[in-house]
């Protein structure tokens, strides 16, 4: 070997030390999220506190760079339509929402590839925690939800969503 700089043997080492983290890495970026896709609410296995809950709701979940765009609609207990959508990264940073009485902030933070915490806020303060869990089977997402609505009534919520 001379003093002149790596050998053969030494570089050919450092390019399977890198193909391996490359191969590595791929797999863990490459996978699709959990969350991505369109989520009927089953209002029979969902429970609202104080209540009623809405006659039905769909929202459709989209990647969207580092996080998602969720798009919600449905019809309220009374008949109307509602409507809330933004979108944000999993960064734990506020991100405007439209369309939602309860909340104008949202901010999302992974647990781990089936789990979202969410903070939602109104006029700056923190009125909601969320939790979104996808079943290990990819069939089902329970969101559970406490805090207060816009009308300052504390509320439990157990929304049970099944993937279209």
């Amino acid at each position: 070997m001379s003093s002149r700089g790596a050998s053969v043997r030494d570089v050919g080492a450092v390019a399977v030390v890198v193909s391996l983290i490359a191969l590595w890495s791929v797999p863990a970026l490459a996978q699709p999220d959990a969350h991505v896709g369109t989520w009927v609410l089953n209002v029979a296995k969902s429970k609202y506190t104080p209540g009623p809950p809405p006659k039905e709701q769909t929202t459709v979940i989209e990647a969207a760079g580092n996080g998602i765009k969720v798009a919600t609609k449905g019809t309220d207990a009374a008949g109307k339509p509602t409507s809330t959508s933004y979108t944000a990264n999993y960064d734990g940073k506020d991100n405007a929402v439209t369309g939602n009485p309860d909340w104008d902030m949202t901010s999302l933070k992974r647990v781990n590839a089936n789990t979202v915490e969410f903070t939602r806020k109104k006029a700056g303060k923190v009125v909601q925690t969320a939790t979104s869990v996808i079943s290990s089977d990819g069939k089902t997402r329970t969101v559970t939800s406490t805090g207060v609505d816009a009308q300052g009534r504390k509320i439990s919520n157990v929304g049970v969503y099944e993937k279209k």
